[in-house]
């Protein structure tokens, strides 16, 4: 079993988060104007089109959060129990960079 970046329980109905940074030109970025989608696959694999859920931003002073809902509410994408790489995508022009930001486990 690979080690989990974030525990949830599937019993469960929360915000998974991501930390983004963005630099432009040198200088921190507020990346919030971009679109954010996330996707949970199976360890190993790539998202495709079919995977992504639609994200939103947190914000503290300074720090950005990508953040997409997941649980055991209809219509929020419960995730079974299991581990999932956790991949990010932001829509900017003309990027659009996807990365894979980590390992959730559901218990």
């Amino acid at each position: 079993m690979p080690a989990a970046d974030l525990t949830i329980s599937s019993l469960s109905l929360e915000y998974v988060k991501v930390p983004v940074t963005a630099v432009v030109s040198g200088l921190d970025h507020n990346p919030t104007a971009d679109t954010v989608a996330m996707a949970f696959t199976a360890v190993g694999t790539s998202p495709v089109s079919a995977n992504w859920r639609a994200g939103s931003w947190e914000t503290y002073t300074g720090l950005y959060f990508a953040r997409c809902l997941v649980g055991a509410s209809p219509g929020t994408g419960a995730l079974a129990v299991g581990f999932y790489n956790v991949w990010l995508k932001v829509t900017d022009n003309p990027e659009v960079p996807i990365k894979l930001a980590g390992t959730l486990e559901v218990i």
